[in-house]
């Protein structure tokens, strides 16, 4: 992982300074701690933790529900002595999860239109419903608010960075009390990043700007820090807790291109993968309705050729076998692809595609001229040539976040508000997210597969006539399930 080839670059540099000048002294260097899942054939046997610690490792989470238990562990034999035991299923390295970030990868967010210029909102504005382009086609300007705003029994939970519960337009939808926080070393669900309360004001924003419910409830199960990764089994704990804190819909606009290449061990699924099917089927099986974004690589998630290319071009890897991408390539989630403002044929540059699309959500783009840029050259740089106009609009921390420069909006008084422009699939996710539990407000009783139909047959038919790997079946519409609506009398 990053982190770790970090850690032994800075050793490196620290031994060698210190023994420059010096005698030669033989030294003999701590075994490095890793971290590991232990994936268990059915229930946790009675005895897992002593075998865990004779095999050499430390429990560090155990997900009961899942038979999964973290370990630590700086014993370097500690894979073969705890695969020795019959009862485990699956145990490899533990996998690190990130999220999906800004699609441009160098992460300016100076530019905010052509010109250069941040997008400037005006601070005295009662609304910014103006600037919602996503929400005005998702809601039919605003007329499904008018059959179905969502309400607090309904509950949609954000698995990402927190959210600022503070913030004037999600204080009365978002669930303090109920939150999480699934980070070692972290103590609530505050979010300190910013992607969680841009994704939980498109799910139930209520106020300057509106979300698909602006009557639900949205709930953080903080599973990411101010920065980095998360490790696989924060998420999948955070997974079974939602699912048995009751919540209706989760949201996971997380990412996994990367770490989920070498996914595949030598006798089937690693441990992590193992965790992963067993955490979602536990939420659908509990009612939960699982909605994932497709990911950020402008890749056809069902061609293997185009998979090991991107791997051999971008990291020097040669995969030869299959790679999935999770949670995106999971059974039983409903997986979004991004669609953009002004165009109706293709989805956004950046959206992966591929069979496993359900449907596309509004993740915004560049705008066109940056898009057709791209296009010809993927490799070119265009960033002066984005307008963030065609982005989404959302809710961001009231406080500073990422050193106080990373928000993509200014304000006509020079103050810092909790607004911002962001695109990515991220960002398309959530607005389905947001549809599903409309859709389960005004329907308690649907199954998650129920869900899943309902938003695929209510979605507008993009692209091709049918499903098509870019929108799936089309992109999600909340009014269009909505206005068709025969609520049970």
């Amino acid at each position: 992982m990053k982190k770790k080839f970090a850690a032994l670059s800075v050793s490196s540099v620290l031994s060698l300074s210190l023994l420059l000048g010096a005698p030669s002294i033989e030294t003999k260097a701590s075994p490095e701690l890793e971290h590991y899942v232990v994936a268990y054939k059915g229930k946790l046997p009675s005895n897992f933790s002593e075998k865990i610690e004779e095999a050499g490792g430390k429990v560090e989470r155990v997900i009961q529900e899942i038979g999964t238990v973290e370990v630590a562990s700086s014993d370097p034999s500690f894979l073969a002595n705890i695969k020795q035991d019959t009862n485990v299923h699956a145990a490899d390295r533990e996998l690190e999860a990130y999220l999906e970030t800004d699609p441009d990868e160098k992460i300016q967010f100076t530019p905010g239109t052509p010109n250069g210029a941040k997008v400037t909102l005006d601070s005295n504005a009662d609304s910014y419903w103006d600037q919602q382009w996503d929400m005005q086609r998702l809601t039919h300007n605003g007329d499904s608010y008018k059959l179905n705003k969502g309400n607090h029994d309904t509950v949609v939970a954000v698995i990402d960075t927190g959210i600022d519960f503070s913030h004037p337009d999600l204080k009365d939808n978002a669930d303090l009390a109920g939150s999480k926080t699934f980070v070692p070393r972290t103590t609530d669900a505050w979010d300190q990043n910013g992607h969680g309360t841009h994704v939980a004001g498109s799910i139930a924003a209520n106020g300057k700007v509106k979300g698909v419910g602006p009557g639900l409830t949205v709930r953080a199960y903080r599973v990411f820090g101010a920065t980095g990764g998360a490790q696989q089994s924060w998420i999948t704990d955070a997974i079974v807790s939602a699912a048995n804190d009751g919540v209706d819909v989760i949201n996971m606009s997380i990412g996994g291109w990367r770490w989920m290449a070498n996914n595949l061990g030598e006798k089937g699924d690693s441990a992590s993968m193992v965790a992963y099917h067993r955490a979602v089927q536990y939420a659908i099986q509990k009612g939960v309705t699982v909605v994932v974004s497709a990911g950020n690589d402008s890749r056809d998630l069902n061609n293997l050729h185009d998979m090991q290319t991107y791997w051999k071009e971008n990291y020097g890897w040669d995969i030869k076998g299959p790679s999935r991408v999770v949670p995106a390539q999971i059974p039983g989630v409903i997986t979004v692809s991004s669609s953009n403002e002004w165009s109706d044929e293709g989805i956004a540059f950046y959206s992966n595609y591929g069979n496993a699309i359900d449907v596309a959500g509004p993740g915004g783009d560049n705008g066109p001229l940056y898009d057709s840029l791209y296009r010809q050259n993927p490799k070119g740089d265009f960033l002066n040539k984005r307008d963030f106009t065609y982005r989404t609009l959302s809710t961001y921390p009231t406080y500073p976040v990422g050193g106080g420069n990373n928000a993509t909006t200014k304000f006509s008084d020079g103050k810092w508000h909790g607004y911002s422009y962001l695109h990515g699939t991220s960002m398309a996710a959530p607005k389905v997210a947001g549809v599903a539990g409309v859709i389960k407000a005004a329907h308690p009783e649907y199954s998650p597969a129920q869900v899943a139909a309902a938003i695929r047959q209510s979605a507008i038919d993009f692209g091709k006539v049918g499903f098509d790997p870019l929108y799936g079946h089309g992109e999600a519409n909340v009014y269009n399930f909505l206005s068709k609506d025969k609520p049970k009398k």
